[in-house]
């Protein structure tokens, strides 16, 4: 992609292109509560890649069936599996174990990533602001949550550890319903993150490469972005790239965003989304190392906010992917 952008803050963006033509199994679906997100990001990718020239094979992968990793010519696996075994780091160990080039994060990155407890910490260590929080499991004696609790009361969310698309992420604003979806996730998923409820205006960013696209603003017709504020197509949910914000606070925030991707060892593409707290300060909710590739998905709009369309973004990852040599299998 010699394509060449100047973003609205001034960055010109250049991506790669890839001139060979290439045989891309593109893995979609899987088992987590994202699949339908995944299987659309998927299909976006696997049309714009087909659009581009490339030969594609669309697979819905699991960790019952991954033969499709074993067909003969495979030259890149892009990876679109949002949540559990496609983004936290399974996909990515099972490509380097097959000796495939694949897009996106390696498998510790990946990992971590997935992990809101240890991205947090990494982000702390760095640095990098973000919202108090606790993480209590099943095993956790009554007594001990009720001790923790009061050191982070109401309002605060509640949200799995390692989910994503914002399933079952709920702000409780009070103890009887904190205590409520305390449950509801210690039952479903054996822990769950209490993160402080930080009012404030909800920022993302985009990274691509060593790039980094412009400050959006998410504006959701709800209480914050929530699945249905994502997804759904009756929701009214404005991304704003005109949002008036002062020039150092985004430029600070454009800095945090390519510094939590380099010290989380991300590669090719993430997300990372932000909380603009009252005082002005940035802080980062999360980092998201498959970012949506849907007709709703962020990156893309900031991409084609700085004149990128989605099939040169898509024909840039597998540049990048392509410039590193696969994991030999004789040296795992």
């Amino acid at each position: 992609m010699d394509d060449t952008a100047e973003a609205k803050d001034g960055v010109v963006i250049e991506l790669p292109a890839t001139k060979q033509t290439l045989d891309i199994t593109v893995l979609m679906g899987g088992p987590s509560s994202e699949r339908d997100v995944s299987l659309l990001s998927g299909e976006a990718i696997a049309t714009a890649l087909e659009s581009t020239g490339y030969k594609v094979t669309r697979a819905d992968i699991s960790p019952q069936d991954t033969t499709a990793l074993d067909r003969v010519g495979i030259d890149l696996v892009f990876i679109a599996l949002h949540g559990e075994f496609g983004e936290s780091g399974e996909v990515q160990a099972l490509c380097e174990q097959k000796g495939l080039r694949y897009t996106g994060s390696n498998e510790r990155a990946s990992r971590l990533g997935m992990d809101k407890a240890a991205t947090k910490q990494i982000l702390k260590r760095g640095g990098i602001a973000t919202p108090d929080w606790m993480i209590v499991e099943e095993y956790h004696s009554t007594q001990q949550i009720n001790a923790w609790l009061e050191e982070l009361p109401p309002p605060v969310v509640l949200k799995p550890v390692d989910g994503g698309s914002s399933v079952d992420v709920k702000v409780a604003t009070d103890a009887e319903h904190r205590d409520e979806m305390l449950e509801y996730l210690l039952d479903k998923y054996g822990r769950a993150m209490l993160e402080r409820y930080m009012p404030g205006r909800e920022f993302t960013v985009g990274v691509v490469g060593g790039f980094v696209f412009p400050v959006m603003e998410i504006v959701p017709d709800g209480e914050f972005y929530d699945y249905r504020a994502k997804y759904d197509d009756n929701a009214v949910t404005a991304y704003v790239f005109d949002h008036g914000l002062d020039e150092e606070i985004a430029e600070s925030m454009r800095r945090d965003a390519l510094k939590a991707h380099k010290i989380l060892g991300c590669r090719d593409v993430s997300r990372i989304d932000f909380i603009l707290d009252p005082q002005g300060v940035p802080n980062v909710l999360e980092i998201n190392t498959i970012p949506g590739f849907t007709s709703h998905s962020l990156v893309p709009k900031a991409a084609a906010a700085v004149g990128i369309s989605f099939e040169k973004l898509v024909d840039g990852i597998v540049a990048m992917a392509m410039t590193r040599e696969p994991a030999s299998v004789e040296t795992m």
